[in-house]
């Protein structure tokens, strides 16, 4: 399956020092076609710095995206949505190996053999006080001398 960017080269800056600059918008995992759709949804929620005052704004269909024009006061402005698949990647997170899976002690061990009837009438251990839904009523942890 096919990594798709959302990439938005848009104009900052004003007068001589208008340029363009781009950024990923986000990842889209699918075909075309939906990293397409994804991205006339960020159109729709996409508000650019420039124009502060805009008087008219038109978005075009391009073959590979969209081009957003806003006229301004005085002057005018775009930012050009594309899609592209993500070829390489030099900060994407190694892919982690997958576990085997290692049998767990009670897989191996056979099951313990049912006590005698005699033991199971008399407790081993000290008994704990518990609440009706069985949560203990004095945490074990408490008045451990062991713990900082």
């Amino acid at each position: 399956m096919a990594t798709w960017g959302l990439i938005v080269e848009m104009t900052v800056g004003t007068g001589e020092r208008k340029h363009m600059e781009a950024s990923v918008l986000a990842h889209v995992e699918g075909s075309r076609e939906e990293a397409l759709a994804e991205l006339g949804e960020w159109i729709g929620r996409y508000t650019p710095e420039h124009p502060r005052s805009p008087k008219r704004s038109r978005v075009f269909r391009t073959a590979d995206g969209f081009l957003l024009v806003i006229d301004g006061a005085w002057q005018t402005f775009s930012s050009r949505f594309t899609v592209a698949e993500l070829v390489k990647d030099s900060a994407a997170p190694q892919p982690q190996p997958v576990p085997s899976p290692v049998p767990s002690p009670e897989d191996a061990a056979p099951p313990p053999a049912a006590p005698p009837e005699d033991a199971a009438a008399a407790p081993s251990g000290p008994t704990v006080d518990r609440y009706a839904d069985g949560v203990p009523v004095k945490p074990a942890w408490l008045g451990r001398t062991d713990l900082p």
